[in-house]
């Protein structure tokens, strides 16, 4: 009998649709490469939006962490900050204010996967990577695994920044004109002394430092900057980086801000730093007759606004609610209404990355915008509104 989904990834994206596909009778195929748990390099902050698909999941309690209430900003010599607004018609029903959470990121991934491997109709493999896509007449029919081809009514690549998905169905597109790069590395924190339960972004010229809180003590001090600052103070590779942290790009960047290094006076080093460049990718397209693309597999700008973990859940969710009567109908057609919902739905949040990424890559701009987040609290809680997924740019 032909598996009705077979996917490619048991990240975020893919663990989370196995797990809505299989309670709504749909039989499911995930074929992890990696075995969890596993580190990957993440900003390791959960937006609201995607705490909202946990929560529908069932998973909050599980997945745990350190609940997050807004962004603060620092740069320039100002401050400005911004808590998360209610979720849009709650204020009323006395619903308390949304939060996002912050949570290692194997934390995250190991326990969306457990939870996928114990739902009915969900069988997962790991330590199997899918190779390529097996396809009839030009319509995707199976994935190829271990050089046997296995047969699905409907192929998800999930498999992320580098998918073999994507790549096998022709939909790689050329790499952004600037690109940047990104590293991470974990700190614990002296005992008498704990973040607040923001997260934090240091602005400097052509380059932000995140601080997110994390259970247990711990916070994560993430860098993203252009390839100019990379050539500049060392090479970070698309997997790891191998420099001492004392000496590496992501620590060269934090000693331009004074009030983040008093932050980590006394702080214990909880992992080596790892990173990735280019942090974007492209797709020619989010689908294609019988597969879809799902998370970091079907491109995104920048991780600058934080959002990439709640994007990847909230897409999964659509295209499970998609699932019922699309795959009863007799052609393709409804892939591109799902990828046209998609669009939709983070639109809003792409228009922002993409005015952010414009304001980073220049000083005067981010320092004037800046001044203006500080002046206008309304329009820092609606950016910050934006940036979590409860508000849109215009309402």
């Amino acid at each position: 009998m032909t598996t009705d989904l077979l996917i490619a990834g048991g990240g975020p994206a893919g663990a989370a649709l196995a797990i809505f596909a299989g309670r709504a009778g749909f039989s499911v195929a995930l074929f992890e490469a990696g075995r969890f748990p596993r580190e990957k390099p993440c900003g390791e902050g959960v937006m609201p939006s995607g705490v909202g698909v946990l929560e529908r999941l069932g998973l909050t309690a599980a997945v745990g962490g350190c609940p997050l209430h807004g962004v603060r900003y620092h740069g320039f010599g100002m401050v400005a900050e911004a808590p998360f607004p209610h979720p849009r018609g709650t204020v009323a029903a006395g619903a308390a204010a949304a939060h996002g959470l912050g949570q290692r990121r194997f934390v995250l991934d190991d326990v969306l996967l457990r939870a996928a491997r114990a739902t009915p109709n969900v069988r997962v493999f790991e330590g199997a990577a899918v190779e390529g896509v097996a396809r009839r007449a030009g319509r995707a029919v199976g994935v190829v695994v271990d050089g046997q081809a296995i047969a699905g009514r409907l192929i998800i690549g999930a498999d992320g920044f580098r998918s073999r998905v994507r790549a096998a169905l022709g939909l790689d597109a050329p790499p952004p004109r600037h690109p940047r790069w990104g590293a991470r590395v974990h700190f614990r924190l002296p005992a008498d002394r704990s973040p607040a339960h923001f997260i934090e972004v240091f602005v400097g010229a052509g380059h932000e430092l995140y601080l997110t809180p994390l259970p247990a003590g711990e916070v994560l001090i993430a860098a993203l900057s252009t390839q100019a600052d990379h050539r500049q103070v060392g090479p970070v590779g698309p997997h790891a980086s191998t420099v001492e942290p004392d000496e590496g790009p992501l620590m060269t960047l934090a000693a331009k801000h004074p009030t983040l290094m008093e932050r980590l006076d006394g702080a214990t080093l909880m992992s080596p730093p790892r990173g990735r460049s280019p942090l974007a990718c492209r797709a020619r397209a989010g689908v294609a007759p019988g597969a879809v693309l799902l998370g970091d597999a079907a491109g995104f700008i920048d991780p600058v606004t934080g959002g990439g973990i709640a994007q990847a859940l909230l897409s999964a969710e659509l295209l499970a609610g998609f699932l019922p009567r699309a795959l009863a109908e007799p052609d393709d057609e409804w892939l591109w209404r799902f990828d046209r919902r998609r669009r939709a739905m983070l639109r809003d949040y792409r228009l922002l990355t993409a005015g952010l990424l414009l304001v980073t890559r220049r000083a005067r701009l981010a320092r004037a915008t800046l001044q203006l987040m500080r002046a206008q609290p309304a329009v820092m809680a609606h950016v910050v509104g934006v940036a979590a997924g409860l508000r849109g740019l215009t309402r």
